[in-house]
């Protein structure tokens, strides 16, 4: 089995609205998958509040209800304590141990591993690469159409002054799926709709849509005709509503298409399910380890 993993940042599930851009007018592709192939999946945590990136993608990529573990939502980079979550165990460390080839397809705009590890902010992601370099996706593959930059098109990557051809995005979904076809687990990051959704630029959150939805439309197909099992989802929400800066409450859509969809939607309920399902799914007779983990303290 070949699965596909997107994790496109910061898209909720809403009612439609004057404020609301993810719509069939503007985004097809991604609301035909969510009519289709979705169910919806907390956020929010068990936790007060307006659920942040740090907790929710460690959530997320961990199993470990990360914000129930800082007794808060945490935004932007994992500090210490959700690093050493991350780093103790993790989606690709699960499948990598079990003899699993995994790739995360976002190229680094360095020259190699050792660039990265200096660093001093690391994503989530990022922190969960390290702790298996050989997932790493560097300049060079992206330049070798191996890998896929994080704005898909590379527009951003020219805008900073970065030597790189840009692309469509039907085509950067294809060197995609063909970072997929050789892998057992690829994972792809999208986080310019987070942004978006953060600028309040109504304009600029289409724009970002339509750019993902021609790219999402390319991989849907593709991964159809390949047989790869293709999951979306997305840490929390906020480009749904156009009128705040902040993130929302809203739960989050949980795609998936092809072999095993149906048996990894049934019955999901939040992001803490996420990694044990995709592992589960991947790994015959897998259990998911007991991690005894303490909240911290704030007093």
């Amino acid at each position: 089995m070949k699965v596909l993993f997107l994790f496109i940042d910061g898209v909720g599930l809403r009612e439609p609205a004057t404020d609301n851009p993810v719509h069939a007018g503007i985004c097809p592709a991604l609301c035909q998958l969510v009519e289709k192939h979705s169910v919806a999946i907390d956020a929010c945590l068990d936790t007060k509040g307006l659920p942040q990136s740090a907790t929710g993608q460690t959530a997320m990529f961990t199993g470990v209800n990360a914000s129930q573990v800082m007794n808060r939502h945490c935004e932007g980079f994992p500090g210490p304590t959700l690093r050493k979550l991350i780093e103790e165990n993790n989606l690709f460390m699960e499948l990598s141990h079990k003899g699993l080839r995994c790739r995360f397809a976002d190229a680094y705009l360095v020259d190699s591993v050792d660039d990265l590890k200096v660093r001093r902010f690391k994503s989530v992601t990022t922190v969960m690469a390290l702790t298996q370099p050989e997932t790493i996706s560097v300049q060079d593959d992206l330049l070798a159409n191996l890998a896929v930059s994080h704005d898909i098109t590379r527009h951003s990557l020219q805008e900073k002054g970065h030597a790189v051809p840009p692309v469509t995005p039907q085509q950067a979904a294809e060197h995609l799926m063909q970072v997929a076809l050789a892998h057992d687990f690829t994972l792809f990051e999208f986080f310019q709709t987070d942004l978006a959704g953060h600028s309040c630029n109504y304009g600029h959150a289409c724009e970002t849509l339509k750019t993902l939805d021609l790219f999402l439309d390319t991989v849907v197909k593709l991964s159809k005709t390949t047989g790869v099992l293709l999951i979306l989802t997305s840490d929390h929400g906020n480009i749904e509503e156009m009128g705040s800066r902040g993130h929302t409450r809203n739960p989050v859509p949980l795609v998936a298409v092809g072999p095993g969809a149906d048996e990894f939607k049934a019955n999901a309920g939040s992001l803490t399910d996420i990694t044990p399902r995709i592992t589960r799914l991947m790994v015959p007779g897998y259990t998911p380890p007991v991690r005894a983990v303490q909240p911290v303290s704030w007093a």
